[in-house]
């Protein structure tokens, strides 16, 4: 946990480093709002429960995205928010994925059940 938050925090550093330097990418203030949607839209589906992982490396990047913009580092700015918007895409997926397993495996359980009951049943 500790080389996470010393890689983050250096990530963080170099951000705002890379910040004094001129942009010509205006701010990604769009793709900021889609990519914070798409986040959102995960969370509803369940994804800090069946994607927990994705779903951290997607937040994670939608922070260093807002400190890429507010150090008007607008090229790194757009490409980490644009990041977490396919990782919040991938956590939902899985989510439903794994939903979709689930299901699945309660109808077969459900049939097996079934099944075992309709053999114990004289004919």
């Amino acid at each position: 946990m500790t080389h996470t938050l010393m890689l983050n925090a250096a990530a963080a550093a170099a951000l705002v480093l890379l910040g004094a330097c001129a942009t010509s990418t205006p701010p990604p203030t769009n793709q900021m709002a889609v990519s914070n949607a798409a986040l959102a839209h995960a969370v509803a589906a369940g994804s800090a429960e069946y994607a927990p992982r994705e779903m951290g490396i997607a937040r994670e990047k939608m922070v260093r995205a807002n400190l890429a913009l507010a150090s008007k580092n607008n090229d790194a700015a757009l490409d980490l928010a644009q990041q977490a918007q396919l990782d919040a895409q991938l956590a939902e997926s899985k989510t439903e994925t794994a939903k979709a397993r689930k299901s699945a495996d309660a109808l077969d359980e459900a049939s097996r059940a079934l099944r075992e009951e309709m053999s114990r049943k004289p004919k």
